[in-house]
C-alpha cells in the first residue's frame, strides 16, 4: 500500500526539481548569493575565445557560470532523472525524440522560460554521462 502512495509522488518531485533547476538560469547575482550563501569554491571558466571567460561559482547544487551579473549556465549532477554516470542509452531514452544527438552530446531544448533554454548532456569515451548543462543558448 505505500508503494501506491508513494509512486505515484516522484514523477511530482522530479517536476518540481525540473522546474527549480530551469529557474538557476537568469538569477541574478545577488539572488544567487541570497539563494545559496557564499560559494564552495570560484573558479575561471576559459572559453574557446578570450570573451567567453566566465566566473564559475560552486555550490552543492551544482556549478553556476556567470557573465555579468546573471547565470547565464548551471552544470549539474543530475537532471530530468540522467545523472553522472549514466549510459547513453539512458540519457536518450530519457531525453526521446526531441533530443538531438550530436554524437559526443545531445541537446534538448526546454521551454518555461522567458527566453530560450537548452539542456545538453555530455558523454565520456566510455558513453557515460559526463555532463549535464542548462544553459542559454542566446548568450
Amino acid at each position: 500500500m505505500l508503494l501506491l502512495v508513494v509512486f505515484p509522488l516522484l514523477p511530482q518531485e522530479q517536476a518540481v526539481n525540473t522546474s527549480r533547476q530551469l529557474s538557476f538560469v537568469g538569477m541574478k547575482l545577488a539572488e544567487l548569493v541570497e539563494r545559496f550563501g557564499t560559494p564552495d569554491a570560484v573558479f575561471a571558466a576559459r572559453g574557446n575565445e578570450i570573451w567567453q571567460d566566465d566566473v564559475v561559482f560552486q555550490y552543492a547544487e551544482g556549478d553556476f557560470y556567470i557573465f555579468k551579473d546573471r547565470v547565464w549556465q548551471v552544470k549539474l549532477a543530475a537532471h530530468r532523472g540522467i545523472s553522472i554516470g549514466d549510459p547513453r542509452a539512458a540519457a536518450v531514452l530519457v531525453l526521446g525524440n526531441t533530443a538531438e544527438d550530436r554524437g559526443d552530446h545531445l541537446l534538448l531544448p526546454l521551454s518555461g522560460k522567458d527566453w530560450p533554454l537548452m539542456c545538453r548532456v555530455n558523454f565520456n569515451g566510455a558513453g557515460l554521462v559526463s555532463a549535464i548543462f542548462i544553459y542559454r543558448p542566446d548568450f
